[in-house]
C-alpha cells in the first residue's frame, strides 16, 4: 500500500496486494467481473477502517476537530473498473480560528498541530479588557499590520490538510490500517469466490 502524495491523496490499488500470481491460477475459472468485483468490495471496506484511522491520528497531528477533517478529506470508493481506493484532501493555510482560538490579554491563544500557544499582538475581539465586544468577523482571528492600526490581517495556522494527511501520524495509520485489514478483506472475499482455495 502507497501514498499518492502529489495531489493531497493517499490511495492504494489491488496491483499493490502481493502474491497476485497465485491468486490468478486458483481464480482461471472464475468470471473476471465477479473477480474485479470482489477487489473493489476488499478495498473500500479496508479502505473505510483506514479513513477513520487515518482522520483520528489527524486529528491529533494538527489539533484540527474531525468533523472539521470529515468534509475535507473525501473518500473515493473503488470500482470493479477503477479498483482504486482514495482519501483526497483540499484546503489551504487553515484559519487559526479552528483550532479553539481564545482571546488574552497578551494575544490570541490557539493550538495548531495540537500545541498551545499564544500569538502576540493578535486579536478576535475590540476594545478593552474586560469589556470586549464582537467584531462581527465570524471569530476569526486578525493582527494589525501596520503602526496606524488600521489595516488588519486575517492568521493562519500553518496547517495544510493535503501536506498533513500523507506525512507522520496520519501517514503511518493510513499504512498500518490498509496493509493489515487489506489481505484480510481479500481472502475472505476470494474464499467466498473460490471455496476451499482461500480457506
Amino acid at each position: 500500500m502507497g501514498e499518492r502524495t502529489g495531489m493531497g491523496e493517499l490511495g492504494m490499488r489491488w496491483s499493490d496486494v502481493s502474491g497476485l500470481k497465485i491468486m490468478d491460477q486458483a481464480m482461471r475459472d472464475l468470471d473476471p467481473l465477479k473477480v474485479r468485483r470482489a477487489g473493489a468490495m476488499a478495498l473500500n471496506r479496508a479502505g473505510s477502517q483506514g479513513v477513520t484511522q487515518t482522520r483520528r491520528a489527524m486529528a491529533r497531528q494538527t489539533g484540527l476537530p474531525q468533523k472539521l477533517l470529515k468534509r475535507a478529506m473525501k473518500p473515493i470508493r473503488a470500482s470493479a473498473t477503477t479498483l482504486e481506493f482514495l482519501i483526497r484532501a483540499k484546503g489551504g493555510d487553515i484559519s487559526l480560528k479552528y483550532f479553539q482560538a481564545r482571546e488574552t490579554q497578551r494575544g490570541v491563544s490557539a493550538k495548531p498541530f495540537n500545541h498551545r500557544r499564544v500569538f502576540a499582538g493578535s486579536f478576535i475581539k475590540g476594545g478593552r479588557f474586560p469589556g470586549r465586544v464582537d467584531l462581527r468577523m465570524n471569530g476569526h482571528v486578525f493582527k494589525r499590520t501596520d503602526a496606524d492600526r488600521m489595516s488588519i490581517k486575517k492568521q493562519r495556522s500553518g496547517v495544510i490538510i493535503p501536506s498533513e494527511m500523507v506525512r507522520d501520524e496520519s501517514g503511518k495509520a493510513w499504512r498500518q490500517t490498509v496493509g493489515k485489514v487489506l489481505p484480510v478483506r481479500m481472502q475472505h472475499e476470494l474464499k467466498r469466490l473460490t471455496g476451499r482455495a482461500f480457506s
